[in-house]
């Protein structure tokens, strides 16, 4: 499956670990990308942090779990969890449904809006994901 077929919209930034980014009244969304959710399948279960948490870049933020697989999705800058979307809890098909919008799962207050700058911009990560989808 080619980067075309996936929806990377214009307004995010990304993590080669394929999270997306997106500032927010102050806060930073975080969620899988629209690649991510259809390489794992139907979503039936997520795992969070704890609102409050201090979190370094690159550190394991949850974990999201398949039909085909339990995979961790992890922070893409460093923050404080500022919320989770507990609905999805319930509604953990809105991953897949509609990963960045009703589908976000974080919300973090970055250490500093800099460190934004070390994610993949919507066209490098396009780039990324046909890497990804050669191997």
């Amino acid at each position: 499956m080619s980067s075309s077929e996936h929806e990377i919209p214009e307004d995010c930034l990304y993590a080669p670990t394929h999270e997306w980014a997106r500032m927010e009244r102050g806060r930073l969304l975080i969620g899988i990308t629209d690649y991510a959710q259809s390489e794992l399948s139907d979503v039936v279960y997520l795992e969070f942090p704890e609102v409050g948490s201090t979190l370094e870049a690159g550190q394991e933020l949850g974990i999201v779990e398949s039909v085909k697989a339990v995979s961790d999705f992890f922070a893409p800058v460093a923050g404080e969890v500022a919320a989770i979307h507990q609905v999805l809890s319930e509604h953990p098909e809105w991953v897949n449904e509609d990963p960045y919008g009703r589908g976000w799962m974080v919300a973090l207050i970055p250490e500093d809006t800099e460190s934004l700058d070390t994610l993949l911009s919507p066209d490098e990560y396009r780039k990324h994901v046909e890497e990804c989808a050669d191997k």
